[in-house]
Order: C-alpha cells, then structure tokens, then sequence
C-alpha cells in the first residue's frame, strides 16, 4: 500500500510509466493495483521464490528496458539483489524500516520513528545514498492532507471507536477487539470496524459485526481519512496506519503484530503519541478491555495522545517535495 501510495504521488507529478512487479501469494494485492490504474507483472509464488527472484526480475526489467528508477519494498531483499539490479535500472531506492541488512542504493527511505533514527543505516548504505528518515517522510495518501486542513478538535470523550490492524491481520485481532469492545457493554459508542482485502477472516469479522449493535463493517476502504477524523478512538496495530492516525491526531491502542513494528511502535509510545501493549499474542480480550475503559474514563489523557501524536509528525507528510521529487527530476519512468 505504501508502494502504492508512492506510485500515485510519482504519476501526480508526471511520471509516464509505472510498473509494479510482484510475486502472487495468498491475499496478493494485484487485482487491486491495476484497478488504479497501474501495470502489474506477476510472477509465481513458490517456497523456494527467492532462490531465483534476482534472475526472474532481471529479465523482466531488461523486457521492460528505460527504468529510471527501481523502487525496492521486500525485508528479504538486500545488497546482493540490489546490485544484480544495477544494469538495469538508473538508479535504485529502497524502503526499508529493520535496518538489519546492507543496500545498494541511491535513496532510502524509512519513514518510521527511532531513538537512533539518524545512525540507523550507518555502514549499511554507501555515503552517496541519500536517506529520508522519519516520520515527515511517511507516505501517506492526499485524502489525509485534504482532512487534517478541517480536523475537529477532539476534547476526549469518545462517543465512536475505530478497529483496525492493517490490511491482513492472519492472527486475528480484530476478532479480539470485538470480543474486548463486546466485554466493556456500551453500545452507545458507534464502532467501525475496518479489514483489508487480504484478510483471510472477513466472513467472520463481519458476522461477528452483526451481532454488535451500532456497528459498521468496510472491507478496502478508500475513505480511511475520513473515518479516522471521525473516530476519538482507534484500536489497531503498528505499521503504516500508525502514521495516519498520529497524523490526524487519533489517540490509539495499540499491539505489536510483526517484528519490524516492535522498535517503532515503542519508540511512539515512549513520545506519548500513542497506548502501547505490547505484543499482541500477551494481550487478551479482558486486559484489552481494561485499556479500553481506562481510556473511556481517560479524556485529558487521550487529549494529551492526540496532541503528541500530532506533534511527531511535524507539519504533515513532505512526500511531494522529497520522496517524490528526489526520484523525479528529469526522470519519467519508474518501477
């Protein structure tokens, strides 16, 4: 999705030609790219994919021919496939947020919040490479900028609740959001719960929705702003949806669900911009509902996450000025 959000801020800005090149496993987002208007390359998924994906990507790449830039978004990938890449390719960016492996690239970009965020990638990319670090950089749609210009200010009280923990959530949370907002018994609070399309428990997300009064179920949204601005409370994971709700000021919950959330997401919490729990597997639906009614009862502190959160981010995301003119110039092809 961030990629994505990349590739609408490149072609609003004039780029001619924008590939996507992805692999097609379970709850691939293909179908969904093209419907924005994007080439897709598919190429097989099987156990033992990364063992030829360097070979596979350089003759797409080389099919494709006149790629200015490769915009790089894999945790598997490193400096040995980057550089197999440099034939093919003008130069090269990479997204990135564990800073656990080295680069071979021109631009990197992570967007996250670190305590050591500005020698993270120290001896991990060459001293050519420009870095974009921090949350100002996040990548976020223009529908956030075109709501934050008329965000209400919250006073704390939360009269309604957003659920939501990215786009696939294979653990499940969102079921134990509901079980944990069932178990606090305040059906005057409007609940919307929010899934991805690559959510394999949508069927049952949705019924179990059904059940709780003043509820509403989305699947895919494309009003996500919209919904968070609308929301005093949001229950939800780390990643890229942290951004969004700091940068709407949306005080939150939340629980770790990956590794590379874990540093991020306390390293928010420790700012005060947001409730961290932890690892979502230590946190039950009862210990989930506790923090949900200590929030409830909370107002001048939600107030007080709002603001941090708001904070952190700056004067809002500078993608259009940075990540994207770093990669435009004079350059009109992208991948």
């Amino acid at each position: 999705m961030r990629c994505l959000t990349l590739a609408d801020g490149l072609r609003a800005k004039g780029a001619e030609k924008i590939y996507f090149v992805c692999r097609l496993p379970p709850g691939n987002l293909c179908q969904y790219l093209e419907s924005k208007g994007h080439v897709v390359y598919r190429m097989p998924c099987s156990p033992q994919w990364l063992e030829t994906d360097a070979e596979d990507t350089r003759t797409l790449l080389a099919g494709i021919g006149g790629i200015n830039w490769l915009v790089v978004d894999h945790y598997a990938l490193d400096s040995r496939w980057e550089t197999q890449m440099r034939p093919y390719a003008r130069k090269i960016m990479v997204i990135d947020d564990l800073a656990d492996r080295p680069h071979d690239c021109d631009l990197l970009l992570d967007q996250n919040l670190y305590e050591n965020m500005e020698t993270r990638y120290r001896g991990l990319v060459q001293e050519h490479c420009r870095q974009l670090l921090g949350p100002k950089y996040a990548l976020l749609r223009p529908e956030f900028r075109d709501v934050r210009k008329n965000l209400r200010k919250r006073d704390g009280a939360v009269h309604r609740i957003l659920v939501f923990f990215g786009g696939s959530d294979p653990t499940n949370e969102t079921a134990k959001a509901l079980e944990a907002v069932r178990m606090i018994k305040r059906p005057d609070i409007h609940l919307d719960v929010v899934v991805g399309a690559a959510n394999p428990h949508q069927n049952q997300i949705k019924k179990l929705c059904s059940t709780l009064p003043n509820t509403a179920y989305f699947c895919q949204v494309s009003n996500m702003a919209k919904l968070m601005a609308e929301a005093d409370l949001a229950i939800g994971a780390g990643g890229t949806a942290t951004w969004e709700r700091c940068f709407l000021g949306l005080p939150s919950i939340t629980m770790i669900v990956a590794r590379n959330q874990a540093d991020t997401t306390a390293a928010v919490a420790a700012h005060g911009a947001a409730w961290n729990l932890g690892w979502s597997g230590g946190v039950s639906p009862d210990r989930l509902a506790d923090s949900v009614k200590m929030a409830l009862d909370s107002p001048a502190l939600l107030r007080y996450i709002g603001l941090n959160a708001m904070r952190i981010m700056g004067n809002g995301p500078f993608y259009k000025s940075a990540v994207v003119q770093a990669i435009m110039g004079d350059d009109n092809a992208v991948a």
